[in-house]
C-alpha cells in the first residue's frame, strides 16, 4: 500500500504497506515542529495484482501552540542597553509589588553566575518546544533550563581537555574562578538552530591561560563548526607589554567582563584586568558570527597603559548605525592632538567613546570622544568613568523642535555626563567643570556608580553605591 499527498513537513511511519487479510496495521503521521498550518487530502492506494483501492483521508496540521513572551537574546534587551522590555504584556508598575512578584523558581549550576541569563521562546529540543532559559556560569558551563518547568535540557561546558578555570589572579573583583564572566549574546538565524556566543577563559596543565570564543547549538549545546577560535591579538604602539613596536594581547593578563555585542555579523568583545594588576591596555575585538574569524581589532591606549573596559557588565551599545559606544577605565589619555583635536598617539584612557565599526569589515577607529576636564586626575586616583555602563537614548526633542541623539554615563566620580552622539564634544581643559564641552554634566546626585542605568516612559534611573534609586525625568531633551 502506498501513500501520497502528504502535507509539507509531515512523514508517515512506515512509508509503505505490505497488508495481510485479517491482520489490523497502522501508520502514524508525524508533523515536524516547523510544518506549516495547511490541509491535505492523503490517499492510501492498496495494489493486489490488477485489484487497486484507494482510500482519501483530510488532514489539517494545525501551528502548535506558541508562547508570545519575547526572546531576550543580549544584555538590558538590546544594543542600545536601555534595559526596556518594550514587548511586555504581563508585568505592570501596578502588579510588580510585594504580594504579586517574586521568586517561582531556582535552577542549580555549578559556579557563581555573573552574566545576565538570556532566554529564547519555542525553541524545538528533543521534539518539544521550550520556553528555554540559558545560563553561564564562573566554572565555564552553560546551561538550557526549561523556563517554565526548570528541567534541565542541556549543560556544556568549554573546558578544553585537561583544562580548568582560571584562577583570580589574586583579585578579588571576579572570585574564587573565572571562567564565563560576560553576558553571552544569541542569534536565533545563524546556524541551523541558532547560535549562542560566549566567551571562557580556562588554564591548561601547563598553567597557559586561554581566552576563547565559543558559538553552541541553542538546541543541543553542541560547538558549531569551527568553535573555539583562541583569541589573540597585536596591535601597532609602545604601551604597556609591547615588543618591537607591537601591543601584545596576554590572555593571562584580561578577562572579558563586557557584555557580548552582536553588531553588523560580528561579535564585539571588549576587555579588563585583574584589579590594576600587570602591563594591561584596553582592548576591543571583532570575529565574524558566520566564519568565526577575527575581523577587527583596536586597542585604546596603545602607546600608554591601563585603559581598561569594566562597565560592571554592561555591554558595548550599538546605535543601527555602525557606531559603538563604550566608557572605559583610568588610563593613559594624550593631552598632544592632531589637527581634529584627537589624541596624537591615539591613548583614550577614562573617556566616553565612539567607535566607527565600518559594518565590521573595514578597521575599528575612534570617531568622537568626551574626556572630562580633570581626567589625569581622575586617573590617578582611581576616579575613573569606566565604573559604569553606558546607554543609549531615545531621541530626545527640546522646546525648539530639535532632536537630539545623547549618550549617558556615570562612573567612581559621581557625575552624570550625557554627549551629544553627533558631537560628544572631546576634551577642554578648563578647570571649571561648567566649561566643559559635553552636551550636560549633573553633579552631586549620586554616589559611585557600578552599575548600568535603565530607560523607561521618558525616565532615566541610576542606582549608585549607598544611595537610593534615583529617577531623572527627561525634560525639553535634558533630565
Amino acid at each position: 500500500m502506498a501513500i501520497t499527498g502528504l502535507a509539507t513537513g509531515v512523514s508517515a511511519n512506515p512509508t509503505t504497506l505490505t497488508l495481510m487479510p485479517g491482520v489490523a496495521q497502522s501508520i502514524t503521521l508525524t508533523a515536524a515542529l516547523s510544518a506549516p498550518a495547511s490541509a491535505a487530502s492523503v490517499s492510501f492506494t492498496g495494489t493486489s495484482g490488477s485489484l487497486v483501492h484507494s482510500a482519501v483521508l483530510s488532514l489539517n496540521v494545525t501551528a502548535p501552540a506558541t508562547i508570545s513572551a519575547p526572546d531576550v537574546t543580549t544584555y538590558h534587551f538590546d544594543v542600545a542597553r536601555d534595559g526596556l522590555n518594550a514587548h511586555e504584556t504581563i508585568l505592570t508598575p501596578a502588579n510588580v509589588n510585594a504580594t504579586q512578584f517574586g521568586k517561582i523558581g531556582f535552577d542549580t549550576v555549578d559556579g557563581l553566575v555573573d552574566a545576565e541569563p538570556l532566554y529564547l521562546a519555542n525553541v524545538p529540543i528533543g521534539g518539544q518546544l521550550h520556553n528555554v532559559l540559558y545560563v553561564a556560569s564562573e566554572h565555564d558551563s552553560v546551561y538550557a533550563f526549561d523556563a517554565d518547568s526548570g528541567t534541565q535540557l542541556w549543560k556544556t561546558s568549554v573546558l578544553g581537555s585537561g583544562e580548568t578555570t582560571s584562577d583570580n589572579h589574586g583579585c578579588g573583583q571576579i572570585t574564587p574562578e573565572i571562567g564565563i564572566t560576560s553576558t553571552p549574546v544569541i542569534d536565533r538565524s545563524q546556524g541551523p538552530n541558532g547560535t549562542l556566543f560566549t566567551v571562557g577563559m580556562s588554564k591548561d596543565a601547563a598553567g597557559k591561560y586561554h581566552q576563547r570564543l565559543h558559538a553552541l547549538d541553542v538546541t543541543t549545546g553542541a560547538e558549531i563548526s569551527g568553535s573555539p577560535p583562541e583569541i589573540a591579538a597585536t596591535y601597532p604602539g609602545t604601551g604597556g607589554n609591547s615588543t618591537n613596536g607591537a601591543v601584545i594581547f596576554d590572555p593571562a593578563l584580561y578577562a572579558e567582563r563586557a557584555a557580548l555585542l552582536l553588531l553588523d555579523g560580528n561579535v564585539y568583545t571588549a576587555w579588563t584586568s585583574h584589579c590594576d594588576q600587570g602591563s594591561y591596555t584596553g582592548w576591543v575585538m571583532a570575529y565574524s558570527e558566520s566564519t568565526l574569524q577575527q575581523t577587527q581589532v583596536l586597542n585604546l591606549t596603545p602607546n600608554g597603559r591601563e585603559g581598561s573596559v569594566w562597565m560592571s557588565g554592561d555591554g558595548l551599545a550599538g546605535d543601527g548605525g555602525g557606531n559603538i559606544y563604550l566608557l572605559d577605565a583610568n588610563g593613559t589619555f594624550d593631552t598632544t592632538f592632531n589637527a581634529s583635536e584627537m589624541p596624537a598617539k591615539s591613548d583614550y584612557g577614562n573617556a566616553m567613546l565612539k567607535l566607527a565599526a565600518h559594518g565590521g569589515t573595514g578597521a575599528l577607529a575612534v570617531a568622537d570622544y568626551f574626556e572630562m576636564y580633570n581626567t589625569a586626575n581622575e586617573s590617578n586616583h582611581d576616579l575613573d568613568l569606566g565604573s559604569g555602563g553606558e546607554l543609549l537614548l531615545p531621541d530626545q526633542t527640546d522646546a525648539n523642535g530639535g532632536v537630539h541623539h545623547l549618550v549617558v554615563g556615570a562612573g567612581k566620580d559621581g557625575n552624570i555626563y550625557l554627549a551629544d552622539r553627533d558631537n560628544m564634544g572631546k576634551f577642554n581643559a578648563a578647570t571649571n567643570p561648567e566649561d566643559s564641552n559635553v552636551y550636560q554634566q549633573i553633579t552631586g546626585q549620586l554616589s559611585g556608580v557600578f552599575s548600568s542605568p535603565a530607560y523607561f516612559n521618558g525616565t532615566l534611573y541610576y542606582g549608585s553605591v549607598g544611595s537610593p534609586l534615583k529617577a531623572f525625568a527627561m525634560v525639553d531633551a535634558k533630565p
